[in-house]
């Protein structure tokens, strides 16, 4: 009787131990299977993530942004005709969008996007460096000075040859490859240094004005911002960071204009320095 009783316990410790073997074998199994699925998904959201990155070309918005209006363009600099403009093939200042318009439908062209540049003198010509098709038309300014564009650190927005872009401290920019300049413009104050908010923005502010500016959000991706309303310094830069940019270009106030006709926005006025002007082929 005893005997029969261990055989039993034997029989059914066992069962319960093919069991557990069974069960570890399965969730083994569920496991591997969850991994595999894990691993698909990883390599198709790379792939969906790669996809967008490489077929990027550009893209207009309308931002809400703190209780706040803005419109923004993004394009990829490697994709789009970039240019920087200043005079015409005359030696005559363009000085506004309107007649940026004329000038590129002359060469069969349409513009998509523009936008006045760094700021300027009173006569039109641009306040610090200018550089256009890789010539020096004005000097970088180190000086110290009064207004936006001597809040130090100021900064420099340039294309190179090879259509990436930068934006750098205006102190740091003869350490760049000059040569391989296509365009530059220089303004003030740097809106992001590396990630860092200019150390004079205060939240809450009371200094409101309209704003336009330019940030990097990678080598070869940019986006212009202008405010549709009067907002301040700290809430412009914070706008940038949250486009994924760690540099970013104060460009002007309430004279600033951005032609825009994907969202309907036909700014053509201005009496302007350098403009930068996207273009696409007449169809």
């Amino acid at each position: 009787m005893k005997s029969t009783k261990k055989i039993i316990e034997i029989f059914i410790f066992f069962v319960i131990f093919l069991i557990a073997i069974f069960n570890s074998y399965k969730l083994s199994i569920h496991e591997n299977q969850i991994n595999r699925q894990k691993q698909i998904i990883d390599s198709l959201k790379q792939t969906i993530v790669e996809f967008e990155t490489n077929s990027f070309v550009s893209s207009s918005k309308y931002v809400l942004f703190r209780n706040q209006n803005f419109e923004t363009y993004k394009c990829d600099v490697k994709k789009v005709d970039l240019k920087f403009y200043y005079k015409d093939t005359t030696d005559r200042k363009i000085k506004s969008i309107d007649t940026l318009k004329h000038l590129v439908s002359i060469n069969n062209k349409v513009l998509i996007f523009a936008t006045n540049a760094g700021m300027y003198n009173p006569n039109n010509e641009p306040q610090g460096l200018y550089v256009e098709n890789k010539k020096i038309i004005k000097p970088l300014d180190l000086n110290e000075g009064k207004g936006n564009f001597y809040m130090k650190p100021n900064g420099v927005f340039y294309i190179t040859e090879n259509n990436t872009a930068g934006i750098t401290e205006s102190s740091d920019y003869l350490q760049q490859n000059s040569k391989n300049i296509k365009y530059a413009t220089q303004s003030g104050p740097l809106l992001l240094i590396n990630g860092d908010m200019h150390p004079k923005f205060n939240e809450g502010s009371k200094n409101k004005h309209i704003r336009s500016g330019v940030g990097l959000v990678n080598a070869h991706q940019v986006v212009f911002i202008i405010s549709n309303e009067k907002v301040n310094f700290f809430d412009f830069a914070l706008l940038f960071k949250k486009f994924g940019c760690k540099n970013a270009l104060y460009l002007d106030g309430g004279i600033s204009k951005m032609y825009l006709p994907d969202l309907n926005r036909f700014e053509k006025g201005g009496n302007f320095g350098v403009i930068i002007g996207v273009t696409t082929q007449k169809e």
